[in-house]
This record gives C-alpha cells, sequence and structure tokens, in this order.
C-alpha cells in the first residue's frame, strides 16, 4: 500500500500544506515538511479534529434556527426578511472586525517601532546639542503622493560609497572648505572632487554629529517599496543545474513542449535566457543559463534571482565533478535544492546509489529521512516529469513567494546582446512591480526607455509583472549579467542614476585591489573585525591529495576566525573556481596543478588571490601564519609566458628538444618553468637551453617559435604546455 504523504493530506481536506503542518503542530506532532509521510495516528487525529469541528458547526447551527424559529414567533416578521438582514448584518459586523484585527495590529507594530526611534533620536539630539550642532530639517518623497513630507530628525543621512567631498558637504549642510580642512588635520590631503571610501565618510559625519545610513546601490531612492495588502503569489524562478551530459537541455525541452503557456510546441528559444511554463494553472519560471558558471556570476555582481535549484543527476553515471561544483554553488547562494534523479528508464540506472552518493554530500533524500526533494524522472519519456513540477510548486508554496505588482518594476539582467537593427538587446527577469512600452529604465550603468517587449515565444506584449522574463530593447548600451533593472519616473532621473553608477564603478575599479580576500590582508581584517572566517576553495591533481588538504586545512582555526571549505575538486584552477573565489570573497588554494589562461586572466581581473603549492605542509603553514598575522616574507611567481609543445627533436648527448610555439608573453634563458600534461605537473625547474632555429636565444616573444630544452627532463610529449614564470620576492612587514 503507498504510503500517503502530508501534502496529499491536505489536498483531501482542501487545505495548503502549510495549513495542515500547522495543524498537526497543533495536535503535538512534529511533521518534518509537507513531504514527510503521514502516521496512521496523524491521519486518525486529523479526522477526528474535522468530525469535531463538523458537530460543533452542527450544533452552532441548530442554536441560531432556534433564535431565529423565537424571534419570528415574537414578532411575527417574515423569515425571508429576518434572515436576509441578519445575514448582510453579520456580513457587515465581519468586515468591521476584521478591520478593527488589522488597524490594531498595525497600530501595535508602529507602536513598538516609534518607541525604538525615539530612544535612538533622545541620544543623537542630546549629543548634537553638547557637540553644538544644529538639529536639521530634511525631505523626503512619499511614494503614494507627489507632495514632500518633511522629517524632523536628522542626525541620520543616507549616503553610498565614494561620494564626492562636495556632495557629502551639501548633505551634512556645510562648505567644502571645512570638510577639506577637517580632513587635513585627520592626516589626508583631499580636494573638492575627490571621491571618500566608506570609513572617510563616517569619520567625518561622526565629527560633525552626523550617523549614516548605507545605500547599498545609487537609485535605492528611487525604487518603491512594496505594499503588504497589496502582496499576491509570485511564481517561483528556478535555474537547472548539474553535470554535462546528464540530460539538463532534455529536461528543459521536455517540460517546454509540454508545459509551455498557450501550448506552443518546439525546443527551448535560444535567443532568450528564461521563460515560463504553466502546470495546473500555476506559472514557473526558469532560467536557460550556461550551467553554475552564469548562475555564479550573476551571485558575484550581489544577485539573487534563483528561488530554487534543481540538480539533474544521471541515475547510470551517478554523482560527477560538475554535479559536485553545482551542489557548492547553491549551497553557497543558500538555495533550496530539489534534485531530479534522471535516465530511470535506462536498463543499468541505479537511483539509490545516486542517493548514496548525495548522501555523502549531505543531500539525504525524505525517504530517507532527510531534508531533500528527490524525484525520479525520464526526461527522454517523460516519467515523473509531473511530479517534479508539483514538487517545485509545493517548494514555492512552503517558501510563500509574493510580490507586488502595483509598484515600478524591479529586476534583474539574465543575459544581453548588441543584436543589428534591434541595438542593445536584454533579457531581464522582474522581481517586484511591473513596467510597460514608455517607461524610463536603468539597467546597470546604462539608461533608457522601453522601445519593445517581447516574449520568451516571440511575441510582443504591452507590459509584464513579477517572476516574468522578457526581453526588452530601448538602452543606450549593453549591460552585464546580474545587474540590476529598475524603471524611474523620468529620462532625466535615469540619465542621473546612470552617471552616478558609472562614477562608482570607476572608483571600485580603481580600489579593488583592497577590497578582495588574500592570504597577505587575513590578519589586518580580523584585526579590525571584518572576518569572522577565511573562506577556501581547494583543488589538486588527484582525489587523496583534496581529501588530505580538506582535512588538514579545515581543522586550523584561531579564536577569531576561523577556516571554511567552501569548495573541493580535482582539477586545475578554471574560471568557474574564480567566481565562486569572487562571489563568495574566498581564497583559492592549488596543489600540484596550473591555472588555466582564462581564469589567470579573470583572477587579475578581479583580484582574486590563488596560491600554488607542491607541498601540503606548506599550504597548512602558510594558512596558519595568515590566521595568526605572522605571514613571512615570501617568494611570490609572475606569470611571464605559455608556450605548447608542436614537435619534439632527440638529440645526441644533449637529450630531447621540445619545439615549441609562444602563444602567450615570452621566454628568457633564467626564467624558471613548469610543464604540464592535462592539467597536471610533470616538471618543475629551468631551462638548459634556448634556441631560434640553430642559433641560441636570449629571449623568444610571443608568436615565435623556438626550441627548449627542459635540465635533466627529456619525458616531454606533443601538446604538452610549458609555462614561464619570474620568483619575485616580496617583503611582508607589520606595523
Amino acid at each position: 500500500m503507498t504510503k500517503k504523504r502530508i501534502y496529499e493530506l491536505a489536498k483531501e481536506y482542501k487545505l495548503s500544506s502549510n495549513a495542515m503542518l500547522a495543524i498537526l503542530r497543533e495536535l503535538k506532532f512534529e511533521p518534518k515538511s509537507h513531504m514527510s509521510v503521514a502516521t496512521d495516528e496523524m491521519i486518525t487525529a486529523i479526522k477526528n479534529k474535522f468530525t469535531e469541528q463538523k458537530q460543533a458547526a452542527k450544533k452552532e447551527m441548530e442554536h441560531q434556527e432556534q433564535i431565529k424559529a423565537a424571534v419570528r414567533k415574537k414578532t411575527n416578521i417574515g423569515s425571508v426578511q429576518i434572515s436576509d438582514g441578519k445575514s448582510k448584518i453579520a456580513g457587515i459586523v465581519r468586515k468591521i472586525e476584521k478591520k478593527q484585527r488589522q488597524k490594531d495590529r498595525r497600530k501595535k507594530k508602529a507602536r513598538k517601532a516609534v518607541d525604538k526611534v525615539e530612544v535612538a533620536k533622545s541620544f543623537k539630539s542630546t549629543m548634537a546639542g553638547l557637540s553644538g550642532v544644529k538639529g536639521k530639517k530634511r525631505y523626503r518623497r512619499s511614494p503614494q503622493s507627489q507632495h514632500a513630507e518633511a522629517i524632523e530628525d536628522s542626525n541620520v543621512i543616507e549616503v553610498n560609497e565614494f561620494i564626492s567631498v562636495a556632495e557629502l558637504a551639501k548633505l551634512l549642510d556645510i562648505k567644502p572648505a571645512e570638510i577639506i580642512t577637517k580632513l587635513f588635520q585627520m592626516g589626508m590631503m583631499a580636494t573638492i572632487n575627490q571621491r571618500l571610501d566608506m570609513d572617510t565618510i563616517e569619520m567625518v559625519s561622526s565629527e560633525y554629529g552626523f550617523e549614516i545610513a548605507k545605500v547599498a546601490e545609487v537609485g535605492e531612492y528611487a525604487k518603491e517599496l512594496e505594499h503588504e495588502e497589496k502582496l499576491v503569489k509570485r511564481a517561483p524562478v528556478v535555474t537547472v543545474m548539474g553535470h554535462v551530459d546528464h540530460g539538463k537541455t532534455s529536461l528543459l525541452d521536455y517540460i517546454r513542449k509540454t508545459s509551455v503557456v498557450a501550448g506552443e510546441a518546439g525546443a527551448i528559444t535560444q535567443h532568450i535566457g528564461a521563460y515560463e511554463v504553466e502546470y495546473n494553472s500555476d506559472r514557473i519560471a526558469f532560467l536557460d543559463t550556461p550551467g553554475h558558471e552564469a548562475f555564479t556570476a550573476m551571485r558575484a555582481r550581489g544577485t539573487q534571482i534563483t528561488d530554487i535549484v534543481v540538480l539533474v543527476v544521471a541515475a547510470d553515471d551517478g554523482v560527477r565533478p560538475q554535479t559536485i561544483e553545482a551542489i557548492d554553488h547553491a549551497k553557497a547562494a543558500n538555495v533550496p535544492i530539489i534534485v531530479a534523479i534522471n535516465k530511470v528508464d535506462k536498463p543499468n540506472a541505479n537511483s539509490d546509489n545516486v542517493r548514496t552518493q548525495l548522501s555523502k554530500l549531505n543531500l539525504v533524500a525524505e525517504e530517507w529521512g532527510g531534508k531533500t526533494i528527490m524525484v525520479e524522472v525520464s526526461a527522454k519519456a517523460g516519467t515523473g516529469i509531473d511530479k517534479l513540477l508539483e514538487m517545485i510548486l509545493l517548494q514555492a508554496e512552503v517558501m510563500d513567494l509574493q510580490a507586488d505588482p502595483t509598484i515600478r518594476a524591479q529586476g534583474v539582467v539574465v543575459d544581453s546582446k548588441l543584436e543589428k537593427g534591434l541595438g542593445p538587446v536584454v533579457t531581464v527577469m522582474i522581481q517586484k512591480g511591473s513596467c510597460a512600452v514608455g517607461d524610463s529604465i536603468v539597467a546597470g550603468t546604462y539608461c533608457g526607455r522601453i522601445r519593445t517587449i517581447t516574449n520568451d515565444r516571440e511575441e510582443k506584449i504591452r507590459s509584464i509583472g513579477p517572476s516574468t522574463p522578457a526581453r526588452i530593447t530601448g538602452l543606450n548600451g549593453v549591460p552585464q549579467a546580474g545587474d540590476s533593472f529598475i524603471t524611474v519616473k523620468n529620462d532625466q532621473e535615469a540619465k542621473e542614476i546612470g552617471l552616478k553608477r558609472s562614477q562608482i564603478k570607476r572608483e571600485q575599479e580603481a580600489r579593488r585591489t583592497l577590497g578582495r580576500m588574500s592570504l597577505d590582508r587575513v590578519f589586518d581584517r580580523i584585526k579590525e573585525g571584518q572576518i569572522k572566517e577565511l573562506r577556501l576553495i581547494i583543488k589538486a591533481d588527484v582525489d587523496g591529495s583534496v581529501e588530505v588538504l580538506t582535512d588538514t586545512l579545515g581543522k586550523i582555526a584561531t579564536e577569531e576566525v576561523k577556516t571554511n571549505i567552501i569548495h573541493s575538486a580535482v582539477g586545475a584552477v578554471s574560471e568557474s573556481d574564480v567566481l565562486l573565489a569572487t562571489a563568495s570573497d574566498a581564497v583559492i588554494i592549488g596543489f600540484n596543478i596550473t591555472v588555466d589562461s582564462r581564469a589567470r586572466d579573470l583572477s587579475k581581473q578581479e583580484k582574486v588571490d590563488i596560491r600554488l603549492y607542491n607541498v601540503i605542509y606548506e599550504a597548512e603553514n602558510d594558512i596558519k601564519r595568515a590566521l595568526e598575522g605572522m605571514l613571512s616574507p615570501e617568494v611570490s611567481e609572475k606569470f611571464v609566458g605559455m608556450a605548447e609543445v608542436r614537435d619534439i627533436f632527440k638529440i645526441p648527448k644533449v637529450g630531447v628538444i621540445a619545439g615549441c610555439y609562444v602563444k602567450e608573453g615570452r621566454f628568457n634563458r633564467k626564467d624558471k618553468v613548469r610543464l604540464s600534461r592535462d592539467g597536471k605537473i610533470i616538471f618543475d625547474g629551468n631551462i638548459i637551453s634556448l634556441k631560434r632555429f640553430k642559433e641560441d636565444a636570449r629571449e623568444v616573444k610571443e608568436g615565435f617559435e623556438c626550441g627548449i630544452g627542459l635540465e635533466n627532463f627529456n619525458d616531454i610529449k606533443v601538446g604538452d604546455i610549458i609555462e614561464a614564470f619570474e620568483l619575485i620576492e616580496t617583503a611582508r612587514t607589520l606595523s
């Protein structure tokens, strides 16, 4: 006999899963989630409760009928009129009582907030009085009205990082010269247009008796607040992730063919990065991104768009490296995971093996007593797809996703490109509010007016609401994936926000080196109280090394800070690893591996610290010293060139010479070199000979061919990669 789950029991009684869970907890049961099995005791208790309620309701009805009969007998008024009048009066009374309850709740909430504010206000005004600072009247616009309402207080000013001296002076209502003088007294030379970091802004503001409230992003003031009474249910935004060839695209294809709104058939439209489907009258928005890299690229830009991650694992292949990466990326983003065990119709499929492997990664199936929803599906035959969609909607119901469609739109850029004849075309996912053709918009540092809106089925539409993906044209540039998208009042406001964001972006680029986590700055940031844990990403040549490094480095901790391994895997450092480090503010530790060229370029751009080691104890000692603030002067490597072996020449009494083509940088006789094969380091040492044709060469630059001889090493093969690097000694001093 099939066991009944709580969500199925809820359906029988026409209740939501959350309501059923609440009732069971009232009855002293402790179910884990809506997917838990409903025991016989639970079913009996629920049945008895509803029977009691029915009987109580029946008695109440009988009592009311007796009262009505008595009234009819006494007054001789027609029964129809009395019942009609009573029902109308009862309806009015219920409405009045409901409004009164809402009013009381709002008053209670407001009273708590006022008490809190009054204490803070009293303290600020006292301090301002002692320092001889005048309180000033500030204004803000009400989202409901065009009139400005005066707000007394204000020793609190709203600022974003990197505002100029002139802008800060205007907010503090003083002359810029006063701030310049104050900064000079603090030992900092500044001009009227110089942009200040948050620490300096806070320090100067406190000197004049003001506190600061940090605004996360320019344009925040242009966003409208949601109205609680206008919140409506919105569709969940789902990202599908997993290993290559495990059936992600096939799964999306099948869902789109069978469940797409308006019943369109065909493969996924490749020119749009998101689309929506309908199932049982509910909508689901899917993000069609190229794996976890795009997912993390968005998070690296401070954006959280995904509500649920569907992890696809093939039943015949099990957990693979990219599966583990996808899990780590989803966990780092704190997003619930639903596992789709695909290809269950194959002869060698083993679903239990997949569950066992996932349980080792802390994803335990609900049927095994865990909390992770796992659904067996076949993207080819369509088996289990309906159940998967049902589980997504159930998870969304538990999360209680809501949005206000009446305010101006706020969303995220999913994808963007430049199309001939259309200009910048941006795929956006609206999170709150609505926008229509003709609205003024800002996306990242670019602004414009919406010219056209196209849905995922190439249909032109006039407007879009929450959890709706669409392609928009009309911007004056191409924003990046993950940039925020907002609708503003007019073109002038859009231009101002775009200009200010551009200025801040330039300032952030200039100061980025100081912001990223590196082993050299760990102790400084511990002393400043900025970090409580050092996040690490570990990559090694073999699984055994990964395990030892994870175990060794994971145990290191001091009183102030501890290490946290957020991802570990076998293989060279890839672009995906750098993106995860950027999003999580982590340091990458590599053991006996190389860094691919794209990852190296991205790490320079994002200022991500990558440390490569050949001895485990050296890595352990460096982490310990970094945490203790005793990182000694070190010898660092500077990448100078990379060449590919294209031919092999065996020369008597000399050995093997590698015929190489220099693909990047340059090679010098004095350089140290490293030879790698399939991402693993085979040789690390010196160049014994460097030739151009038959002549000795001191240096060979990019785009030229050369012969390279390696010291005491002849095991060279065609296709090997030789990297050249300089050893640079960097002295570290502690104040």
